[in-house]
Parts: C-alpha cells; structure tokens; sequence
C-alpha cells in the first residue's frame, strides 16, 4: 500500500526556510523524504537547518538568496535547476510592520513591496519555466489573515498579504493547464522566534502582557505553532492534493469566523 504523502523523489524550495514557520515545513516535508533546499538571507541558520534536516536522514542545500534581487534569485534557481527538478516552491521568506497609513514613510512601504510581493513574483517567475518544462509543479505562498479582514495598524503588512492573495489566483489560473497547482496558506498568529523578536523591539518589558493579549485574540485562546502550519504545507505538497488548486487555506485558531 503507497505509503500517504510520500514526498519521495521531489525536490521542494522554501524561501525563508532557516527559522519560524519556513524551517517546520522543511523538517516535515523531509520527513516524508523530500529533498529541502533552502534560500534564505542568514547564513548561520541556513547551515543549522541544512543539518538538522540532514542529521534526520533527508537530503538538504541551502543558499544565501535575497528574495527582493530578481538576478540573484534568477541565478540560484538556474544553479538549483542543473542538478535538481524542481517540482515546489513554498514562499514563505516575509516581514512585518506595523502602522496606520498615516504612520507607514515611503521607505517602509517599499521595503515591504519589495520582499512580501516582489520576492514572491521573482520566486515564481524563476520557477515556472522549470515547472512548465516538467509538465507538473506545486506553488504555495504563505499569506495571511490580514489579507482577508481588517486588523488595527497593519496597513501596509495587510496591503502585501492582500496583493499575495490575488498572485495564488492569477497563478493558479494561468498555468492549471500546464499541471501547475498554486494555493496560499493564511495563519493568524503563529509563535515563532520571529514574535518574541518583534515583542522585545516594540513592547519592552510588557512583553508576556501582549503575547497574552495577542493569543487571546484568536478565539481557540492561543497562537499557532509552526508545526501545525507545517502540516498543512505537507498536505499540500503531497498528490493527496491533486484536486485543490486557486485556493487560500486560513488555520486561525477562529479568527476570521468566530471573532464576533
């Protein structure tokens, strides 16, 4: 009986795969035997997850890669293309910010632009060629519930998550006919280091104070782990999913139906 989702023989990229919800999908995925390659920005945790994964028996490359830098992107894929297939692309490299449009500069704005959305269209654009030759391919971006509902002082973070949201369609429908599948995932708050970083910078010493409030705010009482996003990643990239393409999976804990 074929084992269910055998991620055997598939070579899968996650952007922002060295740390948080980026790094969870790699160790999963490689659980189920596939190849993990990593494009990151920070070389430390690049080799740290690369020997994780491999310490667990998996296959796994990482390369420093700036999202934002269409030819730097270009080049790693090209490079990652000579020696692997490429058959998925997880985007999940992404920052935050916080702010009303009163109080987001031009700066930030770009910033944003350039890593949430630009760095999702360089990854596909990269990738899709690739796929297309193979007849066959899995996309999926990690979105977000800001991309759905109204959150207070998360304008510009909300923009890009939005914007996110109408690529997985566009993409979805562009290239269903070339057996490329392309679905988003939108988490509410998942705790990664990546929250207990952004807590310290703009709550100092109120920190446990806000982790509760923001917990609090889904309605199942607690914030995600990157496990569980990961889980949902896996499903994803397994055949087990052949059927779902164009489609945005929010795991929240409630928040987009039950906060009322």
């Amino acid at each position: 009986m074929k084992k269910k989702f055998n991620l055997e023989n598939k070579t899968i990229i996650i952007t922002g795969g060295a740390s948080g919800i980026g790094k969870a999908i790699g160790l999963a995925t490689a659980e189920q035997g596939a190849k993990i390659i990593i494009l990151d920005l920070n070389k430390k945790e690049i080799l740290k997850t690369v020997g994780e994964v491999k310490k667990n028996g998996s296959i796994s490359e990482g390369y420093l890669c700036d999202v934002a830098n269409q030819s730097k992107v270009f080049a790693t894929i090209k490079k990652i293309s000579k020696t692997h297939s490429i058959d998925v692309l997880i985007n999940c490299a992404g920052i935050s910010h916080i702010g009303s449009i009163e109080s987001v500069n031009e700066e930030s704005l770009d910033n944003l632009y350039s890593i949430n959305i630009k760095g999702i269209y360089n990854c596909i654009k990269a990738c899709i060629p690739k796929m297309k030759k193979n007849k066959s391919g899995i996309i999926i971006n990690l979105a977000s519930i800001a991309g759905s509902v109204g959150i207070s002082d998360r304008f510009a973070y909300s923009m890009t998550k939005g914007a996110v949201l109408s690529m997985t369609l566009s993409v979805a429908k562009d290239y269903i006919d070339h057996g490329i599948r392309c679905n988003s995932i939108s988490p509410a708050r998942v705790h990664t280091p990546f929250v207990d970083k952004f807590l310290k910078q703009h709550f100092p010493g109120k920190e446990a104070e806000v982790f509760e409030k923001l917990s609090n705010s889904q309605p199942i009482g607690r914030m995600g782990s990157p496990k569980e996003i990961a889980d949902l990643a896996l499903y994803l990239c397994s055949d087990e999913s052949s059927f779902i393409t164009g489609t945005d999976f929010p795991i929240d804990g409630g928040f987009i139906k039950l906060n009322n």
